[in-house]
C-alpha cells in the first residue's frame, strides 16, 4: 500500500482530477482556520462576490488542529465536501504528489506570481509548478513587553539567547498581578507544541531522527531542551499553559497577562493592534532565541495558503476566489480598511518594499529577517534524514507529531517527567517508524 495514503488515512485513495465546472450560479465551500487574518479575509468576502456575483462563499471555520483532521480527511478520501482548502507548506508538496490538488496555473496576469516571496513560493511549489497561493508567510520570533522590561532592569538583545529568555521570564513575573515572564504553546498537536517545540530543540542542536530515521528523544540535546520548557512555563508561565496554543497565548498577550511570547511573526499585527491589544504601544520584537554557543536559532517557515482540491467540481470558481484573497489588491483592501499594518505579512516582496507598510508595521523588518533565515533543507547542526523547519516533511508526522505532542503536554500539565515523557515519545516514534518501514 502507498505509504503516503497509509499514513494519512490508513486507506487506500483514489486520485482522480475533476473537471472544471463553469462559475455560474456557483457555490464555493471554503475551509479554513480561525486565526485573526483569515476572520478578517471573511468580513472583506462581500468585496469578491460584488465583483463575482455568480459566486457564493460559505464558510466552514475551525479550530487549527479540527481544520487540519477534518481537510486531510476529506482530501485522502476524494470526499469533495470543501472547493478552497486552507493548509500549509508541510501539506502542499505531500499532497501535489499525490495529485490531491489542482495546479495554480493559469492565474490572472496582475496577480504576478513572481512578486511572491521566494522562500514561500518554493515552499508551495512542486516541480516548479505552484499548487497553493500564500495567504500569510510566517516565520517565529520573540514578542516581548518594553514596559515590562525597562521596569524590571532588562535590556533584550536583538539576538537573545535562551540565558536571556529565561533571565527576562524571572525578572518579568509577578504572579500576584497575573503577570507571567513567558507565554508559550502547550496545547498538544503537530503544528501547535511541537511546532515550537521542535523549532527550539532545532535550536539545541536537536533532530528528530538521525540518519537512519531512528528517532533521537534519548539525546542530550531533546533532554536539554525540554528540560528547560518545562522550567520555563512552570517557574515563569501562566496556569492552565497545557491548553493554550496560538489563540490563547494570543488574547494573554494582549490582555497585558504575558511578558515575552514566542511564537509565529504574524502575531505582531495583533499584539500592536490597539484596538485589541491593551500593550499595543508597549511591544518590541527579537530574534527567535538560540542556545548558548549553538549558532542555530530554529527559524521556522509556515504559510497558512488556499489550495484546491482536485474533488473539487468548481475549480474555476475556486480560482477566482484564491487569486483574489492573495492578490496584490486584497493587501491593499486590508490596508484601506484597517490600515497597512493590519496587512497579510510574509507573502510579497512589494509588501516589504513599500514605504507605508515600513512605517506603520514596526515588525517588518524582523519579519522578514526570520523568513530569509530559516533553513528547511537543513534545520539541525547535525545531519538529518528529512526537510522542514518546525515539522518533519513526512506523511507520517501528522500522526507522530501529535503523539508526541501529547506526551509533552502531559509533562507541561504535571502528569509525568520529562525523563518520562521522553523515553515515551522514543518509544512511540521507534514503533512508528519501523511500522512504517522506514526503520529495516
Amino acid at each position: 500500500m502507498n505509504r503516503t495514503i497509509r499514513a494519512l488515512m490508513g486507506a487506500t485513495a483514489l486520485c482522480a482530477t475533476a473537471g472544471i465546472a463553469a462559475a455560474q450560479d456557483t457555490t464555493l465551500t471554503v475551509a479554513t482556520v480561525n486565526n485573526g487574518d483569515m476572520i478578517r479575509m471573511q468580513g472583506l468576502t462581500s468585496d469578491f462576490t460584488e465583483k463575482h456575483p455568480d459566486i457564493t462563499v460559505e464558510w466552514v471555520t475551525l479550530e487549527e488542529n479540527i481544520l487540519r483532521e477534518r481537510v486531510t480527511t476529506d482530501i485522502a478520501t476524494q470526499g469533495g465536501q470543501y472547493d478552497v482548502l486552507t493548509i500549509g507548506t508541510y501539506e502542499v508538496p505531500i499532497w501535489a504528489k499525490q495529485q490531491w490538488l489542482v495546479p495554480l496555473d493559469g492565474l490572472p496576469d496582475d496577480y504576478d506570481a513572481d512578486d511572491l516571496l521566494p522562500a514561500v513560493s518554493e515552499a508551495l511549489s512542486v516541480d516548479g509548478t505552484l499548487y497553493a497561493a500564500p495567504f500569510y508567510g510566517e516565520s517565529a520570533m520573540v514578542m516581548y513587553r518594553t514596559d515590562l522590561a525597562e521596569a524590571a532592569g532588562i535590556t533584550m538583545p536583538e539576538s537573545p539567547t535562551w540565558a536571556d529568555i529565561k533571565a527576562a521570564a524571572e525578572a518579568m513575573t509577578d504572579k500576584d498581578n497575573e503577570v507571567y515572564g513567558i507565554c508559550l504553546r502547550g496545547k498538544p498537536g503537530w503544528g501547535e507544541n511541537m511546532a515550537f517545540l521542535t523549532a527550539m530543540a532545532n535550536s539545541y542542536g536537536a533532530r528528530w531522527f538521525d540518519m537512519d530515521w531512528k528517532p533521537q528523544f534519548d539525546s542530550q540535546e531533546w533532554n536539554a531542551a525540554l528540560t528547560d520548557y518545562l522550567d520555563l512555563m512552570t517557574n515563569y508561565g501562566p496556569p492552565g499553559a497545557s491548553s493554550n496554543g496560538f489563540n490563547e497565548n494570543l488574547s494573554l498577550f494582549q490582555q497585558g497577562k504575558c511578558g515575552m511570547w514566542i511564537d509565529a511573526t504574524v502575531a505582531a499585527s495583533f499584539v500592536t493592534d490597539p484596538e485589541n491589544s491593551t500593550v499595543a504601544d508597549k511591544v518590541s520584537f527579537a530574534q527567535f532565541p538560540n542556545k548558548e554557543g549553538m549558532d542555530n536559532h530554529g527559524n521556522w517557515l509556515w504559510a497558512w495558503s488556499l489550495a484546491i482540491p482536485a474533488s473539487s467540481q468548481k475549480q474555476d470558481a475556486a480560482k477566482q476566489f484564491i487569486a483574489w484573497a492573495t492578490s496584490k489588491g486584497y493587501t491593499e483592501l486590508v490596508a484601506s480598511k484597517d490600515g497597512w499594518r493590519a496587512a497579510p505579512p510574509g507573502t510579497r516582496t512589494s509588501l516589504y518594499e513599500n514605504p507605508d507598510y515600513q512605517s506603520e508595521a514596526p515588525f517588518a523588518a524582523m519579519t522578514l529577517q526570520a523568513i530569509n533565515a530559516a533553513n528547511t533543507q537543513k534545520s539541525s547542526v547535525q545531519d538529518i534524514p528529512y526537510t522542514g523547519g518546525q515539522f518533519v516533511a513526512i506523511p507520517e508526522f501528522q500522526g507522530i507529531g501529535t503523539a508526541v505532542g501529547q506526551q509533552f503536554s502531559a509533562a507541561l500539565a504535571g502528569q509525568m517527567s520529562a525523563e518520562d515523557a521522553l523515553s515515551a515519545a522514543q518509544a512511540n516514534t521507534t514503533r512508528e517508524m519501523t511500522r512504517a518501514g522506514y526503520i529495516k
